[in-house]
């Protein structure tokens, strides 16, 4: 080569350097190798970018896709498990991300399993010249007419988890005439035996979940009364009778027989909870009442005092020490077997609280719902007497309940959605979403082996959902509050 030609190349070359003089021979000889190798254009390598392929998931209205997962339903199916899988195809073929697994749809992380630095650099400006390790036994043959690499093969063969359908039509749909429209009344209760109790007017009807076939418990019609709540027994023997004249009255179901009527209320019964042989009552009246139907009725009775308004939701907390009550004046409080007076009381709904449910999974964990003026799910730390946590849900909270089996609570709702609503705690992920009444979702009751749910509205109809799995997760629980799991 003409070593005046060279010379006038190089310094084309080198025209952005500081230097100006002619480089040596060696030198030239090494540019020269390296143009004729790379080119003369500088093109990033961008393999190990992290870049969201999935431009049909963006929103129009310009939300972030972590503020539409949380608005949308999380009921996953078939398809959007496909879709998640052929995403993670389309990352290893087209941008080499390497994805071996792909995770849960329905888990809080719904990014790929990608190495911690792919996921921070957008644009990498060298390539990896490292040889991935071959794997044991894993390796694609030279000769495999596959077109998929082999990161995307082990990605087909890792094991799917099976997918969860929740069915968004009732199974079972009950008529229910004369099934009271008011937001204090509790009609509907499921037993250990799987009989429902549903107080219809001046009645009460068993409809046997078993055998479908429907009995009258009780008429108060006779007295000029009216049914008000209805709460059964945990052993399902007997169930209470709560009346719009402040009786509670104890009845026989098998025998079809009354046992008794507890006088002490001057206004209607809305609230019920059994405590072993205990029955707790709230009323218009502000009153609580504990008696103990084995003795007479004027005997051991406890006057709880506390609510300035109706009370109109009890419940008691699953090791049977503490009773939760909820009650108009927008007031949750905590009561123990001890005192006369609530041991915790919490002031931050801005509305009736009627929906009051204690988990069965981790030990002082309470939650309780607000009215239309609230509409909030609030978590509560009882041990601690501290708020935990709070989702406003848009509508409504009338009832609250948790599955036997997983971390998951159904609510209902009424003004203005009349929705049902399945939720996953702690990350209050919504799993389902349910509708079919045209009126406030007023009653709920789970069912004996706690899969089945039953709704009751204004629209005097009930409706059986299949929500819940009966299989017991298998993820134990790392809550502060499950002190069982700390015992050594």
């Amino acid at each position: 080569m003409d070593q005046d030609y060279e010379r006038r190349l190089l310094r084309q070359i080198d025209f952005h350097n500081v230097a100006d003089n002619v480089p040596s021979p060696s030198a030239s000889v090494n540019s020269l190798a390296s143009l004729h190798k790379t080119g003369d254009r500088f093109i990033p390598a961008r393999a190990g970018s992290n870049w969201s392929i999935n431009f049909h998931t963006i929103n129009e209205n310009g939300k972030s896709p972590n503020q539409n997962r949380k608005s949308k339903e999380a009921n996953s199916d078939s398809g959007k498990a496909d879709s998640v899988a052929y995403a993670a195809l389309l990352k290893n073929e087209l941008l080499g991300a390497g994805i071996e697994k792909v995770t849960d749809p329905q888990t809080e992380d719904r990014r790929f399993q990608m190495p911690m630095q792919e996921r921070s650099n957008l644009f990498r400006y060298a390539l990896n010249c490292k040889k991935a390790p071959a794997e044991d036994g894993n390796e694609i043959s030279p000769y495999s007419l596959s077109p998929l690499s082999n990161k995307s093969h082990k990605l087909l063969r890792s094991p799917r988890k099976p997918t969860r359908k929740i069915s968004k039509i009732p199974f079972k749909v009950l008529d229910a005439p004369e099934l009271q429209d008011d937001f204090y009344l509790n009609l509907v209760d499921w037993s250990a035996s799987n009989v429902l109790s549903v107080g219809l007017g001046a009645c009460v009807y068993l409809w046997s979940a078993c055998t479908s076939q429907v009995t009258r418990l009780c008429d108060l019609s006779v007295d000029g009364d009216s049914v008000t709540s209805v709460c059964w027994n945990e052993r399902g023997n007997l169930v209470a009778v709560g009346t719009h004249k402040g009786y509670v009255q104890i009845w026989d179901a098998s025998a079809g027989k009354k046992l008794t009527c507890l006088e002490g209320h001057s206004a209607r019964v809305g609230a019920l909870a059994w405590n072993a042989d205990q029955l707790s009552s709230g009323s218009r009246d502000r009153l609580i009442l504990q008696r103990d139907i084995r003795t007479p009725p004027l005997q051991a009775e406890r006057r709880l005092q506390g609510h300035r308004q109706e009370v109109c939701g009890l419940k008691w907390s699953p090791d049977h020490q503490h009773l939760a009550s909820g009650g108009n004046d927008n007031k949750l409080f905590v009561w123990n077997n001890s005192s006369l007076s609530p041991v915790q009381q919490y002031t931050e709904h801005l509305a009736a609280v009627k929906a009051i449910a204690w988990s069965p999974h981790q030990h002082g964990l309470l939650a309780s719902g607000g009215g239309t003026a609230d509409r909030c799910i609030r978590f509560w730390n009882t041990l601690t007497c501290q708020p935990l946590q709070c989702v406003d849900t848009g509508s409504q909270v009338c009832n609250l309940a948790w599955s036997k089996h997983a971390n998951e609570l159904v609510s209902t709702h009424g003004y203005s959605q009349n929705q049902i609503l399945v939720w996953k705690y702690p990350s209050l992920t919504q799993v389902a979403k349910l509708t079919g009444h045209s009126y406030r979702v007023l009653y709920l009751a789970i069912s004996p082996d706690g899969e089945a749910i039953v709704t009751g509205a204004g629209d005097e109809t009930l409706r059986f959902w299949n929500v819940f799995s009966k299989t017991r997760s298998t993820k134990e629980s790392k809550s502060v509050l499950n002190l069982f799991t700390r015992i050594r």
